[in-house]
């Protein structure tokens, strides 16, 4: 019987040994470290370690999360700042932290210009033209064309000029230049030197709209309106984005007023990133609107320039308008 005991003694404990697991161990010992790039071109490499780690979180600071199997990964940051990366080492028992400081200096260089320097006709490589009347969605007056008389460049400045005369069942004629299919860009800046034209009813705009806009439409192409100005009220800037939910007169949107926009040029600018689209005059910021990955500007856009008449925003026309000259001195692109 002693015997029988025995055995199973061991055959119970030779299954018990079978069946055990490790105790799961978190990750410890996180170390991390990042490498900012000396050439100004926003790169950083970073590196992370932990004991018994399966995969890194990284946290940029800035709205933008990646995950890593090795802990090693370079990052591009598109903007000057100083930004608090937090790195997380995990596997299924749990997880270990860490946070740092990153500065970072972004110098962006040029990427896509006009400078209006040759006279004559808008220089056909960078710009096209829309034609035609129809109100374009807004209830606007102009016959849009490609003449001279209405988009030409003279004296170092591009010329967009709105008359009234009587073209094709219209009262008024104008230009809209475009870049689509021969330029656009995703993230970066875009400033516009520009002098405003005189008029009540005008209604000039510098703006850009996504390359999808001829397959998915507005708004869901998104609209990015640098500078917006009409002519019954002079002086006060424009600026914002259109996308569905907001679009029309429930854009996202903000002004502000300077001096002297239709006698001297000023300069309009736009800096767009993932996290956010910024507008300024003359440097000066005045409209910050966060951008995120389910809107749509997050993808490349082109540039327009234009010069309505009346219409929803630009309003009732001056019975006593003639012309009005919208004067464009450069388009700079930077990224």
């Amino acid at each position: 019987m002693w015997r029988v005991i025995f055995l199973m003694g061991i055959i119970t404990w030779g299954c018990g040994d079978k069946n055990s697991t490790p105790t799961p161990v978190i990750p410890s010992n996180l170390v991390v470290t990042a490498t900012v790039a000396t050439d100004n071109s926003g790169n950083v490499q970073f590196s992370a370690t932990a004991n018994n780690a399966d995969s890194y979180d990284f946290d940029y600071g800035n709205g933008i999360f990646q995950n890593s199997v090795t802990g090693k990964i370079t990052y591009k940051y598109l903007s000057s700042g100083t930004y608090q990366v937090n790195v997380i080492a995990k596997n299924n028992a749990g997880q270990v932290s860490k946070s740092l400081s990153v500065t970072v200096t972004v110098v962006q260089s040029l990427i896509w210009s006009d400078e209006f320097s040759s006279p004559g006709a808008p220089d056909p490589a960078k710009w096209g033209y829309d034609v035609g009347a129809g109100g374009w969605g807004n209830n606007e007056s102009q016959h849009y064309t490609n003449r001279l008389d209405n988009a030409v460049v003279s004296n170092g400045t591009l010329k967009i000029i709105a008359k009234r005369e009587s073209f094709s069942g219209s009262s008024f004629t104008s230009a809209r230049l475009l870049s689509r299919s021969k330029f656009s860009f995703k993230y970066g800046k875009i400033e516009v030197s520009a002098k405003l034209p005189v008029g009540v009813g005008t209604w000039p705009a510098i703006w850009m709209l996504g390359d999808n806009f001829p397959t998915a439409g507005w708004p869901a192409c998104g609209e990015i309106d640098i500078m917006e100005h009409k002519g019954s009220d002079p002086n006060r800037i424009h600026a914002s984005l259109h996308y569905p939910g907001f679009s029309g007169g429930n854009a996202v949107t903000a002004s502000t007023v300077i001096q002297q926009a239709s006698s001297t040029f000023h300069l309009y600018a736009c800096e767009w990133s993932p996290q956010s689209i910024k507008f300024y005059v003359d440097g000066t910021l005045y409209h910050t609107v966060a951008n995120t990955s389910n809107l749509p500007f997050n993808q490349s856009f082109f540039i327009l320039l234009n010069q309505a008449m009346g219409g929803n925003f630009g309003g009732n026309i001056d019975p006593n308008f003639s012309a009005a000259t919208f004067e464009i001195d450069y388009v700079r692109v930077y990224q």
